[in-house]
C-alpha cells in the first residue's frame, strides 16, 4: 500500500458526504423508532393500563428470532428466520410457526414455545412454568437458530469482503497510481490505523498483527454503522450483544497468550521483586491477564447498548407524560425528538470511537506481550 500522509480535498468531501448520508438515515431512524414505539404502545402496558418503558426498550435492544419491519393494521410484519434446534435429533423450521410467540410448535413429539425471545420445551398447551424471581423452569433445547444478530453478522461479513476484495483488486490494476472511488475513502482509514494505532503500539513487528487488527476495527466499525440504519437488513444491535463482544475479546486474549514471549510470562510468574512478594503479586498479575479482555468485552457492549437505551428512554417519555396530559406529551415529544437527533449524531462519532478504542487497547496488549527484552529494560 503506498504511503498516504495527506488526505485530498476530494477525499474529505467524500467522507463528509458519506457522513451526511448516514445522518439522514439517523434522522429516519429516530422517527421510525418513534412510530414503532407508538404501534407497540399497547403491547407494553400493564394490567392497570400503564406504559412499561423497560419492556419496550429491552424488546428493541435484545436479539430476536425474526426481523420486525413494521406494524400493519395491528399486526406485526416481519421476516421469519430459520429455527435450528437439536433435541433428540435435528429440527429445522421457520420462526413464523411461533406466530410471534402466540403458537406452540410440535416436532417429533416435542412441543416448543417462544417466551421473551427464548425457546423452551413445553406441553401441548405451551405452558411456561415460573419459579422464584420469575425464573423459567422449562428445559431448553440446544438452539443453533439464525437469529437477527446472526443474520446481520452474515450481511456485515459480506459487506466487508466486498469492500476489501474490491480494494485489493484496485491495487492490482492501478498499482501505485492515485486511489479512486471506494479505495480513496477506505485507504486513509487503513493508513491511520496502521501508522497511528498499530505501529506505535505493537512495535517493529506490527505487520504480523496488522491484518487481524484491521479486521477487528472494520468489523466493529461497520457493524456499529449498520446498527444505526433502520432499514432491513440493517438496524441490528450486533456490537451491543455481549456474546459478540465476548468472542472478540477471546480472540484478542488468545493472540496475546500464544504470542507472548518468555519475558512477558516471566514478568507474570517470576516478577522482578523479592520472592517473598510473589505470593501477593503473581495472583494480581494473573488476574490482570484475565481482566484485560473482560474490560474490552464490557466497554464495547456497554457503550453501544447505552446509546440505544438513551434514545429509546427519551421516546418513552412521550408516552409517560402523554398518559397524564396530551399537552405535556406534545411538549415532551418535541424535546425527545430533538434530543434523539442529537444522540443519533453523537452515535456516529461513537461508532468510530469504540472501534478505535477496542483496536488501540488490543494493539497495546499485543505489544506488551511481544515486547523485546531490551525494550522492557529501557522502559523499566
Amino acid at each position: 500500500m503506498p504511503e498516504n500522509k495527506g488526505v485530498s480535498i476530494l477525499t474529505i468531501f467524500k467522507i463528509i458526504s458519506f457522513s451526511v448520508i448516514f445522518l439522514m438515515f439517523q434522522q429516519n431512524n429516530a422517527f421510525a423508532n418513534h412510530a414503532e414505539s407508538a404501534e407497540q404502545h399497547n403491547e407494553h402496558e400493564t394490567s392497570s393500563g400503564k406504559f412499561k418503558p423497560g419492556e419496550m426498550i429491552l424488546d428493541h435492544v435484545k436479539d430476536a428470532h425474526d426481523w420486525h419491519l413494521w406494524d400493519w393494521k395491528g399486526h406485526a410484519v416481519s421476516i421469519p428466520l430459520p429455527i435450528i434446534l437439536f433435541d433428540n435429533g435435528l429440527h429445522i423450521f421457520s420462526s413464523s410457526k411461533f406466530e410471534h410467540g402466540h403458537a406452540v410448535v410440535e416436532k417429533a413429539g416435542n412441543f416448543y414455545a417462544l417466551h421473551h425471545g427464548h425457546i423452551y420445551k413445553t406441553n401441548e398447551h405451551g405452558t411456561i412454568e415460573m419459579g422464584e424471581k420469575n425464573a423459567v423452569l422449562n428445559a431448553q433445547p440446544l438452539d443453533f437458530s439464525i437469529t437477527k444478530n446472526v443474520f446481520a453478522l452474515i450481511i456485515a461479513s459480506i459487506i466487508i469482503l466486498f469492500i476489501f476484495l474490491s480494494i485489493a483488486k484496485s491495487y492490482k490494476t492501478r498499482g501505485k497510481s492515485a486511489p479512486k472511488g471506494l479505495q480513496s475513502l477506505i485507504e486513509p482509514i487503513i493508513v491511520f490505523i496502521r501508522d497511528e494505532v498499530v505501529k506505535p503500539s505493537v512495535g517493529h513487528h506490527y505487520e504480523k498483527f496488522l491484518p487481524l487488527l484491521l479486521t477487528i476495527f472494520f468489523f466493529i466499525f461497520i457493524n456499529n454503522l449498520m446498527g444505526l440504519i433502520p432499514i432491513f437488513p440493517f438496524g441490528a444491535n450486533v456490537t451491543g450483544n455481549i456474546a459478540v463482544t465476548l468472542v472478540l475479546s477471546i480472540v484478542v486474549f488468545l493472540v496475546v497468550s500464544f504470542n507472548g514471549n518468555k519475558h512477558y510470562w516471566k514478568h507474570i510468574f517470576m516478577p522482578d521483586v523479592p520472592p517473598a512478594l510473589w505470593v501477593l503479586l503473581i495472583p494480581i498479575e494473573i488476574l490482570g491477564v484475565v481482566l484485560k479482555p473482560f474490560v474490552l468485552m464490557l466497554r464495547l457492549f456497554a457503550n453501544i447498548t447505552a446509546g440505544h437505551i438513551i434514545i429509546l428512554g427519551f421516546f418513552s417519555l412521550i408516552f409517560i407524560f402523554g398518559e397524564k396530559s396530551p399537552i405535556a406529551g406534545g411538549g415532551t415529544a418535541i424535546f425527545s425528538v430533538a434530543f434523539t437527533l442529537f444522540m443519533s449524531v453523537l452515535e456516529l462519532l461513537v461508532a468510530f470511537l469504540q472501534a478505535y478504542v477496542f483496536t488501540l487497547l488490543a494493539s497495546l496488549y499485543i505489544g506488551s506481550a511481544t515486547e523485546e527484552h531490551h525494550h522492557s529494560e529501557e522502559h523499566h
